[in-house]
């Protein structure tokens, strides 16, 4: 039986593990001219327990666990074309993250296409 340092060791080094700056960060993609980096939030939690009991009729009893959970949301896009570089925010709302992006993509290149 693992005792809740090891479990907890063990959590901890698999959050290590997925977080980096890929995780924050994506992989830049150019459409139009433009250079788009998203940026997201990112979130989790998790939780570590362990027990032992005795019953004189049953004997002695072990248990333990680990459980976690997380979360990614998009924030921002970093646009870089011949103007420059900027960040437009992806704003929360109804239009799915998908939808946001797409839309900042669309003004990203109509504003570079009437200057």
């Amino acid at each position: 039986m693992e005792n809740v340092e090891n479990l907890f060791d063990k959590a901890v080094g698999e959050i290590e593990r997925m977080l980096n700056t890929k995780t924050v960060v994506g992989e830049p993609i150019t459409v139009e001219g433009n250079t788009l980096i998203p940026l997201v939030n990112v979130g989790f939690g998790f939780g570590v327990g362990s027990g032992e009991g005795t019953e004189p009729k049953k004997g002695t009893g072990h248990g333990g666990g680990t459980g976690g959970g997380g979360g990614v949301k998009p924030v921002a896009l970093v646009i870089i074309n011949n103007d420059g570089v900027r960040v437009e925010p992806i704003k929360s709302g109804t239009a799915s993250a998908l939808e946001k992006v797409a839309d900042t993509i669309g003004k990203a290149a109509s504003a570079k296409a009437t200057a």
